[in-house]
C-alpha cells in the first residue's frame, strides 16, 4: 500500500472537477504550499548557482565601462555598497530569486494542477506542453534580457554628461536587473497564455487576427509600463518579441483548429 501525504493526496471531488467553494481554496492552500517548499528548496540550488549568477549579471555592466573606458569608475566594474547589511539582504533575495526559477516547473504544475479539475480530459493533455513550453521561454526571456542590457546601460548612464562617472550601489544594480530580467521572463509567457486560451476555447485565431491593431498598442504600453528601465532600446527588445509571439499565436491556432477538424 503506497503512503501519500495527506495534503498531496486528492480526493475523488478533485479527480472529478465537483468541488464546492470551500474545497477549492483547500485545494489552493494545499498548491500554495507545495509551492512554497518547491522554492526553498531551489533556494538552496540558488544559494550555489549565486556567484555564477552575479557574474553573469555584472558582465553587462562590464560591457559597457569596456566600450566606454572615458567613464570608467575608480572601482572599475566592481559594485560597491554603502552599508553593511546591503551585500547580505541582496545575496538574499537573489538566493530567493533563483528559487523560483529552479522551482518553476513545480509552481507551473501546480497552477496547472489547480485548473484540470474544470477542464476536459482532452485539455488536460496539455499539461506537459505547457510546462515544458513556459518554463523554455521564461529561461529564454531571462537570457534575452542579459542581451540587451548593455545598450540600455550605454543610454541611461550616457545622460550624465562626459565629466560624470557611475559608481553603481551593489544592492541598486542587482534590483535593477532582476526586474529588468523577471519583465523580460514574464513578457516571453504571452504566447503561452494566448495558446491556451485557444485550446480552451476562450479565444480563436480569427479573433486575435482582428485584434492585430489593438494588439501592437496593448504591446506597446505593456513594454512601457513592465520595463524598469524605459529606455527604447528595452522597450523594442520586448516589444517586437511579444509580437511576434503574438502572430505565432495565431498560427498554432489555425493549426490546432485544422487538426480538430
Amino acid at each position: 500500500m503506497r503512503l501519500i501525504p495527506g495534503f498531496l493526496r486528492k480526493s475523488e471531488a478533485e479527480r472529478t472537477g465537483t468541488m464546492s467553494v470551500m474545497e477549492h481554496l483547500e485545494e489552493l492552500r494545499r498548491r500554495i504550499m507545495v509551492a512554497f517548499f518547491a522554492i526553498l528548496a531551489g533556494a538552496v540550488v540558488g544559494w550555489f548557482l549565486y556567484p555564477y549568477v552575479i557574474e553573469l549579471m555584472r558582465e553587462p555592466f562590464c560591457q559597457y565601462l569596456r566600450d566606454n573606458p572615458e567613464v570608467s569608475p575608480p572601482a572599475g566594474c566592481d559594485l560597491v555598497f554603502n552599508s553593511p547589511v546591503d551585500a547580505f539582504l541582496t545575496k538574499l533575495k537573489m538566493v530567493g530569486f533563483l528559487g523560483l526559477i529552479v522551482a518553476l516547473p513545480v509552481v507551473l504544475y501546480q497552477l496547472w494542477a489547480f485548473i484540470v479539475p474544470g477542464l476536459t480530459s482532452r485539455e488536460k493533455k496539455w499539461s506537459i506542453p505547457f510546462i515544458t513550453t513556459a518554463t523554455l521561454l521564461f529561461l529564454g526571456g531571462a537570457a534575452f534580457s542579459i542581451l540587451t542590457l548593455p545598450k540600455a546601460l550605454e543610454f541611461l548612464l550616457g545622460f550624465g554628461g562626459e565629466f560624470v562617472v557611475p559608481l553603481i550601489t551593489f544592492d541598486r544594480y542587482i534590483g535593477f536587473v532582476t526586474l529588468v530580467t523577471l519583465a523580460f521572463g514574464v513578457s516571453f509567457l504571452f504566447p503561452v497564455v494566448l495558446v491556451f486560451l485557444e485550446a480552451v476555447g476562450v479565444l480563436s485565431w480569427q479573433r486575435l487576427a482582428s485584434w492585430r491593431r489593438w494588439a501592437i498598442l496593448g504591446i506597446s504600453v505593456f513594454a512601457a509600463v513592465i520595463t524598469p528601465s524605459g529606455d527604447p532600446y528595452t522597450m523594442l527588445a520586448m516589444m517586437i518579441p511579444m509580437y511576434v509571439f503574438y502572430e505565432a499565436s495565431i498560427i498554432i491556432g489555425r493549426i490546432m483548429k485544422r487538426s480538430r477538424a
